[in-house]
């Protein structure tokens, strides 16, 4: 299939094998970006795991230091009169209870972007998590949301500046955004580099060999650009 000429034009100052260094890789990306929105940058990994074990899973969560651009919308599923008060002290969107779970499972209703529960909601939650769970929009302790209600203002703070989850698919990859391609280079770059520096943490130890396999950086419609992972290929 051809390419359109902004796609072509986009590929002008990239070499297709070369692996560049990550701030060389997000400066091409922002400038690949072209197209009429603002594009977000995303990094996409193949990791060397094998998803189909549950010690090889991959899964946490990432504070970006300058943000995603955009306004999270959260939902706190609260139970009694007093988290509710606190949620909405702290600055929840969405009050979820009884009510809105049962809209969720009836309408399919999911108009927020984040959802943070305290754990005696957990059982009732587990009754919509089929639809939550494929849209990442399930509460989990892993990620860091589903807390006890004098966190939620903590909780509501980290997403809301942009805490990001990331979690393996079941081909064994991970695609998590950056930022949006009107920021300045120098923000992207340091978001990318918290990315990394946080899944390379979240190495399980069940995994022999090269952890990150490979690593590209790309804008929504631009060219992958291929990164260098010090130390262990790509």
């Amino acid at each position: 299939m051809g390419y359109g000429k902004r796609y072509q034009n986009a590929i002008k100052d990239i070499e297709a094998e070369k692996l560049y260094s990550l701030a060389d890789a997000v400066a091409l990306a922002k400038k690949a970006a072209t197209a009429k929105f603002d594009e977000t940058i995303e990094m996409h990994f193949r990791l060397g795991i094998d998803p189909r074990h549950s010690d090889q899973q991959v899964r946490s969560t990432v504070l970006l230091p300058n943000g995603l651009g955009k306004t999270v919308r959260v939902i706190v599923f609260v139970e009694n009169a007093d988290d509710v008060r606190k949620a909405e002290a702290a600055g929840a969107d969405i009050i979820g209870d009884e009510a809105t779970i049962a809209r969720i499972q009836n309408e399919g209703w999911t108009d927020f972007d984040a959802a943070i529960a305290v754990p005696s909601m957990m059982a009732k939650i587990g009754r919509v998590a089929k639809i939550l769970g494929p849209r990442g929009l399930m509460p989990n302790p892993k990620a860091g949301t589903v807390v006890q209600s004098d966190a939620l203002e903590t909780a509501l703070n980290e997403l809301k500046a942009g805490r990001v989850e990331f979690r393996n698919d079941k081909t064994g990859n991970l695609h998590v955004p950056v930022g949006k391609a009107s920021f300045d280079v120098e923000k992207i770059a340091e978001n990318a580099q918290a990315i990394l520096d946080a899944v390379q943490r979240q190495r399980p130890s069940a995994v022999k060999g090269i952890f990150i396999k490979r690593l590209v950086v790309a804008s929504t419609m631009g060219p992958g650009i291929k990164v260098e992972i010090g130390g262990q290929g790509a």
